[in-house]
């Protein structure tokens, strides 16, 4: 397989994570949620990830040293692919985390409805959205610290 045919499986891959994650999400299944799309997915991704890098890192140059070499070494497929491969690994491992902490809290799930599409398309950006949401509604504790009733333990 090409470096090209691996990146459009790995991509229908991890569309397929995010619609398990989305169907635990609302059938409330959480063992959905944190074993197949939190856990399982982002495991496999991570093997692919570390097979596009063994691929790819003998014949790639450049390095993580500067922005010019990052160039140099992202123009290799293979660690082109080995670093979008990261990206989906790891924003659907946050999406997986962000929806329990998204219960623990208890949150509404409407939240999830801007915050998961942002996670899978750009990551951080729905991390940050997370962030955001869970501080307002926390009143800027810690929401892994409050009480499951809501008040500061």
């Amino acid at each position: 397989m090409t470096a090209a045919q691996v990146f459009s499986s790995a991509n229908l891959f991890a569309l397929a994570g995010w619609a398990i994650l989305v169907l635990a999400v609302v059938l409330r299944r959480p063992w959905w949620r944190d074993t197949i799309a939190g856990l399982l997915w982002p495991i496999l991704l991570s093997v692919l990830y570390l097979a596009a890098l063994g691929i790819g890192w003998g014949a790639a140059e450049g390095s993580f040293a500067s922005l010019a070499e990052v160039r140099a070494l992202f123009a290799s497929d293979w660690m082109l692919l080995a670093g979008w491969v990261h990206y989906l690994a790891f924003d659907l491992f946050i999406g997986a985390w962000i929806t329990a902490a998204v219960e623990r809290a208890r949150l509404s799930r409407l939240w999830l409805i801007p915050i998961l599409p942002l996670t899978f398309m750009f990551g951080p950006a729905g991390f940050f959205l997370f962030v955001v949401i869970r501080r307002g509604f926390a009143g800027g504790t810690s929401v892994e610290s409050r009480s499951p009733q809501g008040r500061a333990a």
